[in-house]
């Protein structure tokens, strides 16, 4: 077992979608798998989930799957040409009521409530803020433009608004159809775009539970922070999710490239705090999608995420559409082990500060604190729901975590956290039994061997969500 504790998701895409390759990538590291869920059809999605899982079999590995919803469109319509060139200075309208194809002097919106969300003065940044237009003025359905920064501008590009303050829902009927779709495969997570508040994930939750009833499954959520808006809520939206997205495009587009990096830390920050997963996102690699190896400075900002503690570094166009998907893949991998290696883990060994109320996080903690003092070989956490593995992975410790389930959406989910490996074990009810099987099986995988000290968790009785009430400290016989 790979001994890296940051985790990495991968983009599936038309560059990684040979089954032989995608195995390989599996091998070389990637943790969970990503389906973009803003191109292909339904049916699409279901092939590519089953084949990861087919190739997670072969690869003898656990992978996550992530269905990464579209979210609103809050885009330009269609040119004539495909594109157009627009000139700094020149004039420009977003026309809502335009049918027709676009020019260079206008084009129709996807978006048809921005000439009442917009007024003169505002700055739309246009194509990830390649494009810089200032309005002028707002006419019926036309919003009227001056050129700021110019640049090609092609069909179907993104339209942010600098400060934020568009109304878009986060969840379109689109994403209502995907989510069922998700659930129909059992997507392990799914990830929610441009939510505003806790009110936008508590919604995707209830209808991914409905959807995922009949399969008696319940995802992950995750929120993708790329609204300025989110950034205010972002305590509350932690609250009402599983994890966090740092989207870094979009948000970057809104609130400016140079907050980005203390906003990173601070969302990293915060979601480790209160005990939930963070994804570091957007342009990690992304010189490697044409070359075969990355900057200096990709490799830092990698490394950078990996020592404000997050759980995983994500691809995007790096593995569904580069050149390079196995190398980037390789290539992040060794980048996450080297950052670790120098991590200071001294920090959270104490617990000094820390308050728990509820017993089976006290004994999680209790288990961090006499593993990291004996200078133990491991931590296992036998876990029915994965909340003790969770907890402990919220602590910076060097020990490796092994969290052993019976249940395999649970192994799934723990694949996307740091620090986290999760074995699939048929324990017994009987906690003895459970214990012994649980030492014979590591040993068999080589994880310890005799003579070695670890601590183990369980709950008694076993099998109870939520139920861990026992800390033993053992050497292996």
């Amino acid at each position: 077992m790979s001994r890296r504790a940051t985790k990495i998701v991968a983009t599936l895409g038309p560059a990684s979608s040979d089954p032989g390759l995608l195995e390989q990538m599996l091998r070389a590291g990637v943790n969970v798998v990503r389906l973009n869920f803003s191109h292909g059809k339904a049916q699409d999605h279901i092939d590519r989930a089953t084949l990861v899982r087919e190739a997670a079999k072969r690869a003898g590995t656990v992978v996550a799957i992530m269905a990464d919803l579209q979210g609103p469109k809050i885009r330009v319509g269609k040119f004539a040409d495909g594109k157009v060139f627009l000139e700094p200075g020149m004039n420009f309208v977003l026309d809502a009521a335009q049918k027709e194809l676009g020019d260079v002097h206008s084009v129709g919106l996807d978006y048809k409530d921005l000439p009442h969300e917009v007024k003169a003065g505002d700055t739309l940044l246009l194509n990830d803020g390649l494009i810089v237009l200032t309005v002028t003025k707002v006419h019926q359905q036309a919003v009227h433009t001056i050129v700021k920064l110019g640049g090609e501008l092609s069909n179907n590009k993104g339209i942010n608004k600098m400060g934020g303050g568009l109304s878009a829902p986060a969840l379109t009927a689109k994403d209502m159809e995907d989510i069922k779709t998700a659930m129909s495969f059992q997507a392990d997570y799914i990830a929610v775009s441009f939510p505003k508040n806790a009110t936008d994930m508590e919604m995707a939750r209830q209808l991914a539970n409905v959807a995922g009833a009949e399969f008696g499954h319940k995802p992950h959520l995750i929120a993708k922070i790329e609204r300025a808006e989110a950034i205010p809520k972002l305590e509350e939206i932690l609250r009402a999710s599983d994890g966090i997205m740092v989207a870094r495009g979009d948000l970057a587009v809104e609130v400016g490239n140079a907050a980005v990096p203390a906003l990173q830390k601070r969302m990293i920050k915060m979601a480790r705090e209160l005990d939930k997963v963070v994804i570091t996102a957007t342009q990690m690699m992304e010189s490697m999608i044409t070359n075969p190896v990355p900057t200096r400075a990709e490799v830092s900002d990698v490394a950078n995420a990996v020592l404000d503690g997050t759980d995983a570094v994500m691809l995007s166009a790096e593995t569904a559409a580069g050149k390079f998907p196995l190398a980037t893949v390789e290539e992040m991998a060794k980048i996450c082990e080297a950052a670790e290696q120098v991590q200071d883990y001294e920090s959270d060994a104490d617990f000094s500060g820390k308050r728990f109320t509820r017993i089976d996080q006290s004994i999680a903690m209790g288990a961090l604190f006499t593993a990291s003092h004996l200078g133990a070989k491991a931590i296992v956490a036998l876990t029915d729901s994965g909340s003790t593995a969770v907890w402990m992975s919220r602590q910076r410790v060097s020990i490796p975590i092994y969290a052993v389930t019976s249940k395999v959406s649970t192994q799934r989910k723990l694949a996307l956290y740091r620090n986290v490996s999760p074995i699939l074990m048929d324990s017994s009810q009987d906690r003895d039994t459970a214990l012994a099987q649980t030492e014979t099986d590591l040993k068999a995988r080589g994880i310890m061997q005799s003579g070695d000290v670890y601590a183990i968790t369980c709950g008694e009785p076993m099998g109870v969500p939520g139920g861990t009430n026992m800390l033993k400290i053992c050497r292996v016989a």
